[in-house]
């Protein structure tokens, strides 16, 4: 008989289950759900008494003692996570962690992490925290956890384990590629509080350098201002390495600064009312402007539709390494008031109709990271070098050729710079202020001036 009644409670608290997702599309406000093949309701009835009975198993014969609410919470658990990399059940714990995340500051590393190829992998390491000022790199696998292995943890258990009260440390196992063995890692957590924008001029260079940490809701009218500061400039280059990502309407935002018509982006789902398109809002202040975008494995979701609706608007040049590749929609749908699901409904699609999910941005112009190749200081002879050369000559074409500086924009102090040695560190930056170079290069009209007609008069003398 004691049989018996559990199974009578197993089923109430299954039929409650399956009543959840069996209305889901009423929770998402949903007309219209597209099904491929509709199950028959002897199906339903026969797919519920399995789960049924696999539950009342557990409960009567599991080696120790589990509370039934915590059966059904690991089987919603285990459902959503085998969905997908994002699909998820927040406890009421884990719903209490993802409002604090939203609603504040939190104590933490400073890092985006995502499920690559089933591996709990960084997005990205944020700007001044202590997971970057530590080294962790975008790419890093994380095997463990204070020594416990994140092998079939979920992303929001590995967050819920990284975050923690500040100046408390914990250790990370890294697998780094080209490395011989794993790589361990000691952290001291601290408040993080990540500035979104940053924007500095280029030395002796007409440019505006944006960087883009992650896509928070100050973002557009961030970039907005450093633009209407920065005045008269000739190219930006938009930083979105390593941005994991954030609020979708400020994606769209800052494509709306530099696109004037068409669609930023669109997103399609099973449910007609995820069916969503993003369009320019027609003003676009800075539509002629020279762009290039760096981009990296790092870049995900939020900026990884950023530079794919620039690259397929053909406004900017996407230089750098392939993106990430996180182009799902995901929302949040209270069960309770205590605990909720995060579910995917939706894949993002880029103006030409392909998708980011999996597949990511490819950039324009593959640019591996490092720094700037430098001269050896090997032995040169030049022109000048040679005795009897034709110095009157060249020095007086040199003058005649010699280009007017450029107006660079107005720099306060030197850490709203990026100077030489920075440039000579980042081959990514040097290939983007190249790149935009050559962009007005071609676009400037040819002028056949006095200087021009005798330098091509001058034979050559060898």
């Amino acid at each position: 008989m004691k049989t018996q009644q559990y199974s009578t409670k197993t089923i109430v608290f299954t039929f409650i289950l399956g009543v959840i997702f069996l209305f889901l599309p009423i929770f998402l406000n949903a007309e219209g759900v597209k099904t491929s093949k509709k199950p028959s309701q002897k199906d339903r009835i026969e797919a519920y008494n399995k789960l049924t009975k696999i539950i009342n198993t557990v409960e009567n014969y599991y080696v120790d003692d589990v509370d039934i609410d915590e059966i059904i919470d690991k089987a919603i658990s285990g459902l959503l996570t085998n969905l997908d990399a994002h699909s998820d059940y927040l406890t009421e714990k884990k719903f209490k962690d993802l409002q604090a995340q939203t609603e504040g500051e939190f104590g933490g590393l400073g890092i985006t992490v995502g499920m690559k190829d089933g591996a709990l992998t960084i997005i990205a390491p944020l700007d001044d925290t202590p997971a970057q000022k530590a080294g962790l790199k975008s790419g890093d696998i994380i095997l463990k956890i204070n020594n416990e292995s994140t092998l079939n943890m979920s992303i929001d258990d590995a967050v819920n384990r990284m975050r923690g009260k500040p100046k408390t440390s914990i250790q990370l196992t890294i697998y780094r590629k080209n490395t011989a063995k794993p790589l361990d890692f000691t952290i001291t957590r601290d408040i993080i509080q990540v500035k979104s924008v940053y924007a500095k001029t280029i030395q002796d260079e007409p440019y505006l350098y944006i960087r883009v940490n992650s896509f928070d809701k100050n973002v557009t009218e961030s970039v907005s201002s450093a633009l209407a500061k920065a005045g008269k400039i000739e190219g930006i280059i938009l930083d979105l390495r390593n941005n994991p990502g954030g609020l979708l309407n400020q994606a769209v935002g800052l494509s709306n600064l530099f696109i004037k018509e068409g669609i930023i982006v669109s997103q399609k789902g099973k449910v007609k009312a995820e069916n969503l398109e993003y369009k320019a809002d027609g003003k676009a202040p800075y539509t002629n402007i020279p762009i290039v975008v760096l981009i990296n494995g790092g870049t995900a979701s939020a900026s990884e539709i950023v530079s794919g609706a620039l690259q397929d608007h053909k406004r900017a040049l996407i230089i750098g390494e392939n993106s990430f590749g996180k182009g799902s929609v995901q929302v949040v749908l209270p069960v309770d008031s205590t605990s909720a699901i995060k579910l995917t409904t939706a894949k993002y699609y880029l103006p030409s109709g392909r998708t980011i999910q999996a597949v990511g941005i490819t950039p324009d112009i593959l640019v591996h990271p490092g720094s700037v190749p430098q001269s050896d200081g090997g032995f040169e002879i030049k022109e000048a070098d040679l005795k009897n050369h034709l110095q009157n000559e060249l020095a007086k074409l040199d003058e005649e050729k010699k280009p007017s500086k450029p107006n660079t924009p107005k720099v306060e102090n030197k850490k709203d710079m990026i100077t030489l040695s920075d440039i000579n560190n980042d081959i990514q930056v040097k290939t983007a202020i190249d790149l935009l170079k050559s962009w007005n290069i071609i676009k400037a009209p040819i002028k056949q001036t006095q200087s021009t007609k005798k330098t091509n008069n001058l034979k050559d003398d060898k």
